[in-house]
């Protein structure tokens, strides 16, 4: 599926499931709890944290897809064609950190 069918798919469930979208200030509180939420996985899975028997059943993929699909739900309700954006941005890192990384002496 690509950013542009995501972001087809998430509207129409939306319109047919949701009724409607939450507001963009209700959707960016959402998307930090969703961060948060892959952040005390990774926190607690790969690094230094003990993880809680409670949270050994957390599914980091579906985490990270609940981050996506308000992410999603943002962008549509926003404007903001994901494909296009990412595609800019991706140039942008491009052009500014072709040589950057490879002469960074710690990821050698």
């Amino acid at each position: 599926m690509t950013l542009e069918q995501a972001q087809q798919v998430v509207d129409q469930w939306i319109k047919t499931n949701g009724v409607r979208y939450f507001n963009e200030l209700t959707n960016m509180a959402m998307l930090t709890e969703e961060v948060g939420e892959v952040a005390r996985i990774i926190a607690r899975r790969y690094g230094e944290q003990s993880e809680k028997e409670s949270d050994k059943h957390k599914d980091l993929g579906d985490e990270l897809a609940d981050v996506l699909w308000v992410l999603i739900c943002l962008a549509n309700q926003t404007g903001v064609n994901l494909t296009e954006v990412f595609a800019k941005n991706l140039e942008k890192k491009t052009l500014r950190d072709k040589d950057r990384h490879h002469q960074n002496p710690k990821l050698t």
